[in-house]
């Protein structure tokens, strides 16, 4: 029995999870009815569900094994985010046909997918070496209209996490709204300030007089509106600006969860200590870490950042704080932050 439970979770499994979903909003733009429902269902409903199996694939993977297929997930994940969105944004606002229920369905349903599915395949994306491979994540943040998290991610959040330094780390008692506006400003700034570091020593990727980053982001954003407005007029533009919010705060919710409260100490000589797997919120339940690409694990991402996602590993509750609740519920409780703030006052204690 202990073999197991404590197997990995196999390639299979993230491809099924991961794009399973995908399918069902895929009928459900083209054939409306309860396709457009299924997608949604799956999403919440039954992941949600099937989370409750306790003990399955909580194993880690073999020290320097390989995963081959692991990279031609991800780029198939991000080819369908960019299918999806304009894909969805007809649906929901040009004339597809669809009734106002299946409608309101894939627009929520959709846009849990491209923030807890997509989100995560463009994040490991970001961090692969191959640079085919870090634009295509880029390309599918600014597709979220989201490009400056590419910079602010690598950059800023990963040297600063679980300090007052980093925008995207809410502190103890910060209810989520107050920590999404100061988030999403300040890593927007503190990442454009930081890409502006780096030209300046001349360790930029471009060369310094190529084009800034940021204009690309901003400049695929706009021409990410134009598309929408094509596809389905003003209403279009503003279906893709609303599922991109829709998406970017789910990305938001799990950087809220997965820092919260958790704070770096500051050693004699004025430097934070070393990042630990006690400075990220973990959960170990399974389908969720599917579908998300192991992001739930998410201590032993920062230790090891260019980890690829099934090699991850799952601290031990001795070792890193764990959630009591899977990852996407426990972000449905963030929203209501008194309820959150009591939920894991006790959890939190431990950790301080």
């Amino acid at each position: 029995m202990q073999a197991v439970t404590s197997r990995p979770l196999p390639m299979a499994l993230f491809a099924l999870a991961s794009l399973l979903p995908l399918a069902l909003f895929g009928a459900g733009v083209v054939w409306g009815g309860w396709w457009g429902m299924a997608g949604l269902v799956y999403m919440t409903l039954l992941a949600a569900l099937l989370d409750q199996i306790n003990g399955l694939f909580l194993g880690d993977a073999p020290e320097g094994a390989e995963f081959p297929a692991a990279d031609a997930l991800l780029v198939v994940l991000a080819v369908g985010a960019l299918a999806l969105m304009p894909a969805a944004v007809w649906a929901v606002a040009g004339e597809s046909g669809l009734s106002a229920g299946v409608r309101v369905a894939v627009f929520v349903g959709a846009g849990l997918w491209l923030g807890q599915v997509a989100n995560p395949a463009a994040h490991e994306l970001i961090h692969r070496p191959g640079r085919g491979l870090f634009r295509l994540g880029a390309l599918v943040y600014c597709w979220l209209l989201f490009g400056h998290h590419t910079s602010a991610h690598r950059l800023v959040h990963h040297r600063h996490a679980a300090s007052a330094e980093d925008p995207n780390t809410a502190r103890s008692g910060e209810g989520y709204y107050a920590f999404l506006i100061r988030a999403w400003s300040g890593s927007f700034r503190r990442g454009w300030a930081a890409e502006d570091a780096l030209r300046a020593r001349g360790k930029a990727s471009l060369q310094k007089n190529a084009l800034h980053p940021y204009a690309v982001y901003i400049g695929v954003a706009g021409l990410c509106l134009v598309l929408g407005y094509a596809i389905a007029g003003i209403w279009g533009a503003l279906a893709w600006a609303g599922l991109a919010a829709h998406a970017q705060s789910q990305l938001m919710l799990s950087d809220y969860v997965q820092h919260y409260g958790l704070t770096r100490a500051v050693n004699a000589d004025g430097r934070l200590e070393p990042v630990s797997a006690r400075h990220s919120w973990n959960a170990p339940h399974w389908f969720s870490s599917a579908f998300m690409l192991n992001a739930p694990r998410h201590s032993d991402h920062h230790a090891h950042p260019a980890r690829p996602y099934p090699a991850l590993r799952l601290p031990e509750a001795e070792e890193a704080p764990h959630l009591p609740w899977p990852l996407p519920l426990a972000c449905m409780i963030a929203l209501y932050p008194p309820l959150w703030k009591r939920a894991i006052r006790p959890h939190l204690r431990r950790w301080q």
